[in-house]
């Protein structure tokens, strides 16, 4: 049985092929550095090291960040397709060797693979979409004015943070039905503060340790044991509570609906289950999306026709949608939250002219793929208005992931980035604090501006 199936595919050298013919094909070249320094510059200079990794060793290479064995890296759209497009026992997502696996367990959407994920995926699927975003556009608005009209004036100070907020806020109150302000020593209350102290302390020399040490891992070891900890407690406590509700079939929030939903079998989730699922979306769900907000800001603020266009459409009224949502292409095109995708294929893989045996990892470089000159024009340039007349297409715009492991969360967070970047546009005068570019930051495996996008708002309207 032939293995390809994109007759397309096999003509651009991309895709599954014998074992015999990966052979005959040369192996990717090498990044020539030790492991373990491939590996600090790879978590430090992710931009830097892969951009450097191309100019130097062309489209595929190879790296090993660590003890295991080493691991091919590929931009190139034809390898994409045929990485994402494959059948799933052929080229299986490596979410299972997740940073986030000793974090969320194997129960996650996120770390789940095979039919454990697609089970998982379809109890959660109908709360993110359609009619179910709908309901999350009041809580956003009003979260969006709300944080707003706190932000200091004429003083700079880092929009990540708040952006964290704001969406922990949102993710909040879709998943729990929280309001904005839960009392002291409830586990709501617990959940959220100690939610925003992981944020924070991911972000330290400290917590970069921990979470290297903690890399690749199944369990959780050291510090990271009694963090996560203080993550699962309040959440399994809401669980218990929830359960006792005398209301629980009217309320619409995800918790309510995943102690109410029943598998094909018709079990019940387990209380371990419904944990990971919500530990899941509450940090997957509210992180991605505020660093995405802080991106933007950080690249319009330091592109001027860019910001100028964005403020004049937001303002007038004219175009405002489209203009917003090209602004978000643009920056989720430059900037990617999570910069990777892990396939680890199952048989003998060609990645153009080289040839990669079965069992062998591969990460596909969404920044790589989305500063490709054929592709983009002018890549490193931040020109939301090449999105004029122009959708993303399913294989050159990744910041969702691809394949049947898209993002759940992905029109939520749409949704949620519409609003905002509208809001602040129409309501603030916004300035860079300093001017020259943030560098980013790698935290398990999402990036951020390392300064967490300083501005100043000189004026709110």
């Amino acid at each position: 049985m032939a293995l390809a199936t994109d007759p397309e595919q096999a003509a651009r050298g991309s895709g599954p092929i014998a074992a015999a013919e990966a052979a005959a094909l040369p192996a990717p070249p090498s990044i020539p550095l030790p492991p373990l320094l491939q590996l600090l510059r790879f978590r430090q200079r992710q931009i830097e090291f892969v951009f450097r990794a191309r100019r130097e060793l062309g489209d595929v290479f190879a790296l090993r960040t660590g003890e295991r064995a080493a691991e091919v890296m590929t931009g190139e759209p034809a390898d994409v397709r045929s990485l994402l497009a494959a059948r799933p026992e052929l080229a299986p997502s490596s979410a299972a060797e997740s940073p986030l696996r000793p974090i969320l367990g194997p129960d996650s959407v996120l770390t789940a693979v095979g039919e454990r994920h697609l089970r998982q995926r379809k109890l959660l699927l109908p709360h993110f979409h359609g009619e179910a975003i709908g309901r999350y556009a009041e809580a956003i608005a009003e979260a969006t004015e709300r944080e707003i009209d706190s932000w200091p004036l004429n003083r700079p100070f880092a929009l990540a943070p708040r952006m964290q907020a704001l969406t922990l806020d949102v993710i909040m109150a879709g998943i729990f039905g929280i309001g904005h302000e839960p009392a002291r020593g409830t586990a709501e209350h617990r959940l959220r503060t100690t939610t925003r102290r992981l944020g924070q302390f991911t972000t330290r020399p400290s917590g970069q340790v921990v979470e290297m040490l903690n890399s690749r891992r199944q369990e959780p070891v050291g510090l990271a044991r009694p963090i996560i900890a203080l993550l699962y407690r309040p959440i399994e406590q809401l669980i218990d509570e929830r359960r006792l509700a005398e209301d629980l079939g009217e309320r619409r929030d995800i918790l309510s609906m995943l102690l109410q939903a029943r598998t094909e079998e018709g079990e019940e989730l387990t209380r371990a289950e419904i944990s990971a699922e919500l530990l899941t979306l509450v940090l997957a769900g509210h992180e991605t999306t505020a660093n995405s907000l802080a991106w933007a800001w950080e690249r319009l603020t330091r592109s001027p026709a860019a910001h100028e266009r964005l403020v004049a459409a937001a303002r007038d009224g004219a175009e405002t949608d489209a203009v917003v949502e090209q602004t978000i292409f643009e920056t989720m095109r430059s900037r990617p939250v999570v910069p990777l995708i892990g396939r680890r294929v199952t048989v003998p893989w060609q990645l153009g002219t080289y040839g990669i045996p079965a069992g062998t990892g591969v990460l596909i470089s969404t920044l790589l793929l989305h500063h490709r000159e054929e592709l983009y024009p002018e890549p490193f340039e931040f020109r939301p208005e090449r999105w004029v007349d122009r959708r993303p297409g399913t294989y050159e715009w990744l910041p969702f992931g691809g394949g049947i492991r898209r993002c759940l969360g992905a029109g939520l967070a749409m949704a949620e980035m519409r609003v905002v970047l509208a809001t602040m546009a129409r309501r603030l005068d916004i300035v860079a604090a300093e001017p020259a570019p943030e560098p980013a930051l790698h935290r398990n495996v999402t990036m951020l501006p390392r300064r967490g996008a300083r501005i100043v708002v000189r004026s709110r309207r």
